[in-house]
């Protein structure tokens, strides 16, 4: 199957955004269209618009802060799904509770996935492993996006430049013998470390709710990388930009250790997370902020499998 444009947005946010679409009036639909394709792109109908619009919107966020997006679709739309928000809700804090309940329902949904059948064509037994490996891969790295999805929507509606989320982020995600090491380099570079369940969660959840820190992870442009251990651990590289309000302050890289809990159906909790945070300032020369990417391949990811994983990220070298 072709990579078509809607590879940003998953099937909730294509679902999703075409609600809330079907939401705006005709000609507000109209002008949208015309923004989004640059008038390349004539719809006869509604349905061709909204058609267009997804085809060649980036991502859902970028969709929905689109001037022609108003805030009172979004507040509507959230109230017809039952998502009480108030009403003073500014624009970027719908944004976030709209993403917020997409990600619920993904996670809600989960356990309905299929994974994908191999090709029933293929009798070889060379071309059947390659199959079920890619299937694999597709399967990893879906759960590692939907991770992060979840994962960085509850902590940053921890924001309260956001609001708070109904949903509980607590050290009840994490193994009780949890690890951070989180360094951060503004003026100068600063190293920290934190055991277990509690303190490693307590540590990032001041970042969002005392530093008023918003996270943004780039889950398209090679800002997401994941791999996995013989022995189930997944590791989840993620990078993005960092947030306080309008103003963006540099640039993040995450790694995290997932293990599926044994008690739970189709629950992982984090083992260890590695957090890099570089401030603007102290960034290289030409750094491109608005699309960091993760420069670890699969075989350096594997490196965090075993006992040295929880080694600090070291800055990537160009």
């Amino acid at each position: 199957m072709a990579v078509s444009s809607w590879a940003g947005m998953s099937e909730r946010e294509k679902e999703g955004c075409r609600e809330l679409l079907d939401l705006l009036d005709t000609d507000d639909l109209l002008a949208l269209t015309d923004t989004v394709t640059t008038r390349l792109v004539q719809p006869e109908d509604r349905q061709e618009a909204i058609h267009a619009i997804l085809l060649y919107s980036q991502s859902a966020e970028e969709l929905l802060k689109r001037k022609k997006v108003f805030r009172e679709i979004i507040f509507k739309y959230l109230a017809t799904k039952g998502v009480i928000v108030s009403p003073s809700s500014e624009k970027h804090q719908l944004i976030s509770r709209t993403k917020l309940y997409w990600c619920e329902e993904l996670k809600n949904c989960a356990s309905d996935e299929k994974c994908v059948k191999p090709n029933e064509e293929q009798h070889e037994e060379g071309g059947k492993q390659e199959g079920d490996k890619q299937d694999n891969d597709k399967e990893y790295y879906s759960l590692a996006e939907e991770f992060c999805q979840w994962f960085f929507g509850i902590l940053n509606s921890q924001n309260p430049l956001i609001g708070q989320s109904e949903d509980e982020y607590g050290p009840q995600h994490f193994w009780d013998d949890a690890k951070l090491k989180f360094c951060y380099h503004t003026s100068e570079e600063n190293i920290e470390e934190y055991f277990g369940a509690e303190l490693v969660s307590l540590r990032l959840l001041s970042l969002v709710k005392e530093e008023c820190l918003f996270l943004n992870p780039n889950l398209n442009t090679g800002g997401l990388r994941c791999t996995v251990s013989p022995h189930g651990l997944i590791v989840v590289a993620v990078a993005g930009t960092v947030h306080r309000d309008t103003c963006c302050l540099g640039i993040f890289e995450q790694i995290f250790g997932l293990i599926r809990c044994p008690f739970r159906e189709n629950t992982w909790k984090i083992k260890f997370v590695n957090l890099k945070i570089v401030g603007q300032n102290a960034m290289e020369p030409g750094t491109e902020i608005e699309t960091p990417c993760i420069q670890y391949e699969k075989e350096e990811l594997q490196e965090f499998c075993v006992p040295k994983e929880l080694a600090l990220i070291e800055p990537q070298k160009n």
